[in-house]
């Protein structure tokens, strides 16, 4: 098993942070143009503390080599579940998700926490990701620990170009909304 692990800080507020999450894989956003649906399988709020549970199911385009999909079968789609927690008391978004293709050959479990910054809690957010990955080659340990390297890096490459894809979704969220609250304070005027 290998780990990948990163962390950083967004200069935007947890509202606006936990707000955005729900719109990374917009149209827009062309870093996340393999991502061609997200399907909410459930959603629900526990009465007592607030926290809003929701499982997705992700549908992205991967670029697998022909000579992987002929060697092992499959399809170019793969498909990634995903279970989100949002606090709203704690200012705390997890999100826990597992790949469900080829998960017979590489299983990868992913968890982002978005959370108030401590240092700067009104206008700055935490970001923390953390992936475990596992090959199930069994008996071939150097095939386990290349796989297990290669898929590391091309999910730390994956990472990062997320990052900057969530950072324009999070500024245009910002113009966006900022003029949507200009206009309400004009039409508050004028009444």
């Amino acid at each position: 098993m290998k780990v990948f692990s990163s962390d950083c800080t967004f200069d935007y507020s947890w509202e606006e942070v936990s707000t955005a999450n729900w719109r990374k894989y917009c149209p827009w956003n062309d870093k996340s143009t393999h991502v061609k649906a997200v399907d909410t399988l459930s959603r629900t709020v526990e009465p007592s503390t607030g926290l809003l549970r929701t499982e997705r199911l992700i549908t992205c385009q991967q670029t697998v080599p022909r000579w992987v999909l002929s060697l092992f079968g499959g399809s170019p789609l793969s498909y990634v579940y995903e279970v989100s927690y949002v606090d709203p008391v704690e200012k705390k978004v997890t999100m826990c998700s597992t790949n469900l293709t080829w998960s017979n050959v590489l299983n990868v479990k992913e968890t982002v926490v978005y959370q108030r910054s401590r240092s700067m809690p009104g206008t700055k957010t935490d970001f923390q990701q953390e992936a475990m990955i596992t090959a199930l080659c069994s008996g071939w340990q150097k095939i386990k620990n290349k796989v297990e390297e290669a898929s590391i890096e091309r999910f730390s490459q994956n990472a990062k170009r997320g990052r900057e894809g969530f950072e324009a979704v999070l500024e245009m969220s910002r113009r966006v909304f900022g003029e949507q609250k200009e206009l309400e304070k004009e039409h508050l005027k004028s009444t």
